[in-house]
């Protein structure tokens, strides 16, 4: 049987490694052609290479999300590879240590942390959708999927940084959802809870008991958990679904 993404070709930013290399993987399972694109092209040479020795189509890319040039380039890239993008998940993000100290309040915080927190986690995925959006327009459609968090729905707290950039992801998702739902262009978010990747170690490492306490299941989320809905998001078998802001969080955002 076919997979559900067969014949397609996606785009996957952060796809070195926990959700993304999980996305990546998945959606070569389902049949699609993967460019897998990591901040350099070594990080995400091991996914690549992990799908092309089970039968798969990949390529690795190097890319800062945060530059734009590098963005256009990865698009560009993607699309000399695999003649089109159908899918496209904008997964490249940061925790609130990649900019500055944990724990800090919103009076503690730098503008240099907060700035550098916007350039990846929300100015990265509008990079990204713009130059996608661009070319799916010009074949005629496809979906794109954006990770967002459920901080994109709550507060958290010292998290300031982070909460703000991932709201700004839910909305940019909804408006461009609206947009170009005319043009055969589905736009959707995947909002994560507490998923054990590389980015979540340090703090499961310090907090593990107490954050479970706030998940009615009391574990944490796999990668492939989150992964599994991506796939599905990007296929056909959703083809009425956009604008959606998707919680896959063990109950965390209902208690």
């Amino acid at each position: 049987m076919a997979g559900i993404l067969a014949g397609k070709s996606a785009l996957v930013t952060g796809g070195g490694s926990g959700i993304g290399r999980a996305t990546s993987l998945a959606m070569a399972r389902e049949g699609a052609r993967v460019a897998v694109a990591d901040q350099t092209e070594a990080a995400a040479a091991e996914t690549v290479a992990m799908i092309n020795s089970s039968g798969g189509q990949a390529i690795a890319i190097g890319a800062d999300v945060a530059d734009e040039a590098q963005v256009q380039a990865m698009v560009a890239r993607s699309v000399a590879a695999f003649g089109r993008l159908d899918c496209a998940f904008n997964n490249a993000g940061i925790s609130p240590r990649h900019v500055g100290p944990a724990g800090q309040r919103t009076h503690e915080m730098s503008r240099e942390s907060f700035d550098g927190m916007l350039a990846v986690n929300l100015t990265g995925v509008f990079l990204c959708m713009k130059h996608e959006i661009v070319q799916m327009l010009a074949q005629g459609g496809g979906a794109i999927v954006n990770t967002a968090s459920i901080a994109g729905l709550i507060g958290l707290y010292s998290a300031s940084n982070y909460v703000a950039a991932k709201h700004g992801v839910v909305g940019v998702t909804k408006s461009a959802a609206l947009e170009y739902a005319q043009d055969n262009i589905r736009v959707n978010c995947v909002n994560p809870g507490y998923i054990k990747t590389p980015m979540t170690d340090p703090s499961m490492a310090e907090r593990y008991d107490q954050l479970m306490t706030k998940v009615p299941m009391h574990r944490l989320g796999t990668p492939e958990e989150i992964a599994e809905a991506v796939v599905w998001m990007c296929s056909d078998r959703a083809s009425f679904m956009t604008g959606a802001s998707h919680v896959i969080d063990g109950g965390y955002y209902a208690a």
